[in-house]
């Protein structure tokens, strides 16, 4: 609009508004999704229960700020406007939703390595870090799963710092019975 060669901004619809809520939360609700707080939960807590969160957060999200964008190219003023942005906001939302359960659902049912167990400690290569006593516990560095590893270690004769070591029996989850190789 100009008034006197002046270009004025009209001031946003009221609809425009509470579809940028209406986003705004959709947003919110993905938020502590993500954080992996379960926000309507129904049933059993290892069930989603009829629609899973991340659904209902892609839906209000795509639908509210779809909805906010076709109401304000519209002109949003008129309830034929506004049907017309609550079309165009549903038609964002609904490909959105799908697309936020089929990530959340690849993310959730992801293959991962086994986490090690004492079994795994059996075998492995390491070095001595505090001298291992004869009747005590000494400290041995040892690779486990590709990751550095810090257990307590005992021997049936002294070893000294440095010494190249493997573990022959996992005594615990965190200490171990070594020889020198």
């Amino acid at each position: 609009m100009t008034l006197h060669g002046v270009d004025t901004v009209q001031p946003m619809a009221t609809g425009t508004l509470i579809f940028l809520i209406i986003g705004g939360a959709g947003v919110a609700v993905l938020a502590v999704a993500l954080l992996g707080t379960e926000l309507f939960q129904f049933g059993h807590p290892d069930v989603d229960g009829p629609v899973s969160v991340e659904a209902i957060a892609g839906f209000t999200g795509a639908f509210g700020f779809g909805a906010a964008i076709v109401n304000e190219l519209v002109g949003g003023r008129t309830p034929g406007a506004l049907a017309a942005a609550v079309a165009g906001g549903a038609l964002a939302a609904v490909p959105t939703a799908w697309v936020a359960v089929r990530l959340s659902r690849a993310a959730r049912t992801m293959r991962t390595d086994a986490t090690p167990t004492r079994n795994d400690l059996v075998g492995a290569l390491g070095l001595v870090v505090t001298p291992v006593p004869v009747d005590g516990y000494g400290e041995v560095r040892v690779r486990v799963a590709g990751q550095p590893v810090k257990l307590n270690a005992r021997a049936d004769g002294p070893i000294p710092v440095g010494a190249r070591v493997f573990v022959v029996t996992a005594l615990s989850d965190t200490s171990v019975h070594v020889e020198t190789y």
